[in-house]
């Protein structure tokens, strides 16, 4: 009896060996994903922001980030800025068949969750990411926006944020210095 019992416990397994064999070799993270680790750690930023023609306003802000299975860099980020205290999710990952950097970022500012698509400069170890969404001076319009990190070493990166104009120019609007936490 135990031995029927067996063997049918063992015809029963057989396609699933047979099936595990047959399954494709799963993706491995590349140089791009590479790339994207270099973003993990603990880092402590300051912002500047034009909030209207000679009119800056300053923040500060940390982020926690870390790889995700080796192919994504989330980052948790907290700040302040004018009075008020916000919270973000950056993600960020690189699609090996479109050959672009892919990511979203959501914040606790807005109802908006930014797709952005990009390209690494690997010459100046900078990645620009594009997107679309909400013009922050005009309602109902929808403008192109342009994120730029530039990882200067290890421990040191910018991040820039700018809008495209209707003439076709982009205005930064918003830049963060950031420094690894030791």
């Amino acid at each position: 009896m135990k031995l029927k019992a067996f063997i049918a416990s063992a015809l029963l397994l057989l396609p699933l060996s047979v099936q595990a064999q047959d399954m494709p070799e799963m993706p491995k993270p590349v140089k791009e994903h590479e790339w994207l680790a270099q973003l993990a750690g603990e880092w402590e930023s300051t912002m500047k922001c034009e909030a209207e023609p000679g009119k800056t306003i300053e923040g500060k802000s940390s982020e926690k980030a870390r790889m995700l299975g080796g192919f994504w860099i989330v980052s948790d980020g907290q700040g302040e800025m004018m009075g008020g205290k916000f919270s973000s999710i950056l993600t960020l990952g690189y699609d090996p068949e479109k050959k672009k950097f892919i990511g979203t970022w959501v914040d606790s500012m807005t109802s908006t969750m930014w797709q952005y698509t990009g390209t690494l400069d690997e010459a100046t170890n900078t990645l620009t990411l594009e997107t679309e969404g909400p013009s922050p001076m005009e309602p109902g319009k929808t403008c192109k926006f342009k994120e730029v990190i530039v990882l200067k070493d290890k421990d040191h990166k910018t991040f820039t944020s700018n809008i495209q104009g209707e003439d076709g120019k982009w205005k930064e609007m918003m830049t963060a210095t950031s420094v690894r936490k030791k």
